[in-house]
């Protein structure tokens, strides 16, 4: 009878693997994320896709166009995963991939994997590492409408913190703290926050 191989520790290169795929060649890719995450010793993976979807504050979207600066962008992928596998490992592997150029409604633009011995720290990591690429990585997304108009969206970099409840409430009906957009802000990015602007 053979034991599941122990993982306690890995290399950097062995725990997290990180990538800029130009639309010209490909979409991020699913399966490789989930084989390069995959060891007998970890019995939670976490998987996100992040996908271009037809339709964005009541327009219409034909495609999007993601332009990024990549060795930054590149730094905060692997920054972030390395963060999530400090705070969830060190048994714990990461795979960071985001597409850049045009994109049409339904590609794949940026996948997370992160797997880890057991689920919530999978589940955890996956969560810190998707939010870190998304508020702090250098990546600009231009999308383009039906009616042959585009704009370029605000990002997760321009988020404001949450403000916490002002008035003291009992802890049986007191609410989570919410969000404080900027006057004008709107949810561009779908993270709950708001940003400044249209």
């Amino acid at each position: 009878m053979t034991m599941p191989s122990q993982v306690s520790s890995l290399s950097s290169t062995e725990a997290l693997h990180v990538e800029i795929v130009d639309a010209i060649d490909g979409q991020p890719d699913l399966m490789a994320a989930l084989a390069f995450v995959s060891d007998d010793a970890f019995g939670g993976i976490d998987l996100f896709v992040g996908r271009v979807r037809a339709a964005n504050q009541g327009r219409t979207v034909t495609g999007i166009h993601y332009d990024m600066f990549d060795p930054l962008a590149l730094n905060v992928f692997r920054r972030s995963a390395e963060a999530a596998i400090a705070s969830h490992g060190p048994a714990a592997k990461a795979y960071v991939a985001h597409a850049k150029g045009r994109l049409k409604v339904g590609d794949v633009a940026v996948v997370v994997a992160f797997a880890t011995p057991h689920r919530d720290a999978a589940f955890r990591g996956c969560r810190e590492v998707i939010e870190a690429v998304k508020h702090e990585a250098p990546i600009w997304k231009q999308e383009h409408y039906i009616d042959g108009s585009s704009e370029w969206s605000e990002g997760c970099a321009l988020c404001v913190e949450p403000v916490p409840v002002a008035e003291p409430v009992p802890a049986a009906i007191a609410a989570p703290a919410v969000a404080a957009p900027l006057p004008g802000a709107s949810d561009c990015c779908g993270c709950g926050l708001g940003h400044a602007g249209g």
